[in-house]
């Protein structure tokens, strides 16, 4: 028999991923996703974007090569944009936002070490932790201002130190919130005296359809204690598996041979459609189609919830932008026995204890608004009322 390393009997498939395995049936009204939604993809700009590159850089385009340094210098011209300073010789182009987790992760710990997360927080932050045997701390999140700065005051002072933290400031996957200004500035604080990188995994803020923007925490810090990763999946199209970190210069060789040991490099096709997208002036208009279908379709969200979920004594979170909204049900109901009930009624959630780290939860869900026709979410929501008003007290 093969004999596995520790790292490969530890890591986890991800619970959400099975559960959507259950909910992809066409007939099935699914808010469990963590999509953009299809029909606001720029699929006929990409494809001419795609047709322009192959046509002028012909197998340029197919072969291996270094990291395209148009791209490189457009995304560092956007992060300066939103008050970070930054040269494209800081601008690291990875395969999404998880695979920028991956690489920061073995950048910064062994097998061990400690590192800091939210107690709820994205299953893919939890695998490059947990998954990696990291002895985790975690910390609470609250639903209106984001993470608890105290308990992680207490977590950075823990010792052994920390190697880092993985933070989650805009609008939050499972949560939908973001993190306060002032706590933003205590954070930076916190990283600064007790000298510990915070990694600010951002694949959403682009995605704000209401109120006003809140700086970056790589933006309030010194460029020194705070890496930013940045995703183009939820900004303009999932299967482009296209992110980029942005670190400090005395980093800069170590993540670039860390990711060669790992991958190599991006696909040069992509990374040059890419390109050719953001300067062809495409983002914007794009953008403003996105935000105001997940507007529309957040507020038909909101007002249904509001109708049908209200009476039974929940709760839930307001985005500003993002793509979730997290339910909470009054205690004695539990969402991992209703999932069961609701895809037998053709409705698909995800339910919160997925998300928890520590376990517990289990009378939460999240539901993704940005993939679903209005018609379809107002139906889901119902349906779900009907699920769970049928649902005995454990």
């Amino acid at each position: 028999m093969y004999q596995l390393s520790e790292t490969a009997k530890q890591i986890k498939r991800s619970v959400m991923r099975d559960l959507m395995a259950l909910a992809v049936s066409p007939d099935i009204l699914s808010l469990a996703g963590g999509l953009p939604a299809n029909d606001c993809l720029p699929a006929d700009e990409l494809k001419a974007c795609f047709e322009r590159i192959l046509q002028r850089d012909g197998y340029r385009a197919l072969q291996y090569g270094p990291q395209y340094l148009p791209l490189r210098e457009w995304l560092a011209a956007h992060m300066g944009r939103r008050g970070v300073s930054c040269k494209p010789e800081n601008i690291f182009i990875t395969n999404g936002a998880q695979h920028s987790l991956a690489i920061l992760s073995r950048l910064f710990a062994d097998p061990g070490d400690s590192a800091v997360i939210e107690s709820v927080t994205f299953t893919g932050v939890q695998q490059v932790t947990l998954g990696r045997r990291l002895e985790v701390r975690t910390v609470p999140t609250n639903l209106v201002s984001g993470v608890d700065v105290e308990a992680l005051e207490q977590a950075f002072g823990k010792q052994p130190k920390p190697k880092f933290a993985i933070l989650i400031p805009n609008f939050h996957n499972p949560l939908g919130v973001s993190i306060a200004l002032e706590k933003r500035e205590k954070i930076i604080a916190l990283a600064s005296e007790y000298d510990i990188p915070i990694i600010e995994d951002d694949p959403y803020s682009l995605l704000r359809f209401e109120g006003k923007a809140i700086p970056y925490l790589r933006a309030l810090d010194d460029g020194q204690h705070v890496l930013y990763i940045g995703s183009f999946s939820k900004m303009l199209a999932p299967a482009m598996r296209l992110g980029w970190i942005v670190a400090p210069d005395e980093l800069g060789n170590r993540i670039t041979v860390l990711r060669e040991s790992l991958d190599l490099e991006s696909s040069q096709i992509t990374q040059r459609a890419a390109a050719e997208f953001l300067t062809s002036g495409y983002l914007d208009g794009h953008l403003a189609k996105l935000n105001n279908t997940n507007l529309q379709r957040k507020n038909v969200l909101m007002a249904s919830l509001q109708q049908h979920f209200a009476p039974l004594g929940a709760k839930w979170t307001t985005p500003e932008g993002g793509l979730f909204c997290w339910v909470t049900l009054p205690d004695h109901y539990d969402t991992w026995e209703l999932f069961e009930a609701a895809v037998a009624q053709k409705v698909a959630y995800i339910p919160g204890g997925a998300f928890a780290v520590e376990g517990g939860y289990n009378n939460t869900m999240r539901f993704n608004f940005s993939n679903a026709t209005e018609a379809n979410i107002r139906e889901a929501v119902s349906r779900l009322a009907q699920v769970i008003q049928e649902q005995k007290p454990a």
